[in-house]
Parts: structure tokens; C-alpha cells; sequence
């Protein structure tokens, strides 16, 4: 004869993760310890860390392709790329306002972002990846600042 397996009850965060959400805020509001999902919450907050390094290194890449592309296709300038890179632009230093931390790892991905931008560029404008700088031709401050194009 079987013997039967236990099915944990799923939890709150597994059945309706906005109410989670909910309960856990008032907890704490609260103080009402015992009532915290350390477990969910631990994970929980890592994510939202790893989840804005991606954010601001992604945008990062797709600035740094249309910076290439505005470089490497004069001729396809555009205002949609103008304004694909003010939105990144905006993007980044919003990031960067609500969690300045975030400066030191954008310098430290600086040259994978660009190397990713280049596979980026070479595949979107149909040009050798070879065309592109192998170092990043721009400094942060350059990539980042409000009108910048190059020429």
C-alpha cells in the first residue's frame, strides 16, 4: 500500500502575489514579525536589485547601437534614433537617481555593453562587426550626457 505524499498548502505568494505584496507591506507597517514570509521576501528584494542591473545594462546596449548606427549609417539618421537615445538617456538617470549605486556597476559593464551594442549594430545595419571599434570610442560621460552625437 502507498503511503500518501504531502502536499504543502500553496501558499499566498504562490496563489495571489499582488494580495502578497498587500499582507507583507502591512506587516512590516505593523510590526507584526511573525507574520513576514522571511523566505519570499529575501527573494523578493534580490530580485529587484538584479532586476534594475539588467534594466539600466540593457538600456545602455541599445544606446550604445544607435550611438554606432548614428555613426556608421549618416545616411539613416533619423528622428525615431534621436529619440530612441533620449529615452535611454532619460531611462538610465532615472535608474541611476533611485539607486546611485547602480554607477559603479554601469562602468564595470561599460565595455560588455558595447561589445554587445556592436553585435547589435552589425546585425541591424547588415555592416561586418568588424566596421566597429573593438574599444568603446565613448566615455561614460559622453555615452550619458543629455544631446550628445557623435560626428
Amino acid at each position: 500500500m502507498a503511503t500518501p505524499q504531502f502536499q504543502p498548502t500553496p501558499s499566498l505568494y504562490d496563489t495571489d502575489f499582488y494580495h502578497w505584496t498587500q499582507a507583507m507591506a502591512s506587516a512590516l507597517r505593523q510590526g507584526c514579525w511573525q507574520d513576514l514570509d522571511i523566505d519570499n521576501l529575501i527573494e523578493e528584494i534580490e530580485s529587484l536589485g538584479r532586476s534594475d542591473k539588467r534594466a539600466i545594462k540593457s538600456r545602455l546596449e541599445l544606446l550604445l547601437m544607435h550611438l554606432l548606427k548614428w555613426i556608421y549609417q549618416p545616411e539613416r539618421r533619423s528622428n525615431s534614433w534621436q529619440a530612441t537615445m533620449i529615452e535611454q538617456r532619460i531611462r538610465i538617470a532615472d535608474l541611476l537617481e533611485e539607486s546611485p549605486s547602480l554607477k559603479p556597476y554601469l562602468q564595470a559593464e561599460q565595455s560588455r555593453c558595447y561589445a554587445n551594442a556592436c553585435k547589435l549594430a552589425a546585425a541591424e545595419t547588415g555592416l561586418e562587426p568588424t566596421t566597429f571599434p573593438k574599444q568603446c570610442p565613448f566615455t561614460l560621460q559622453m555615452i550619458l550626457t543629455e544631446g550628445f552625437l557623435p560626428e
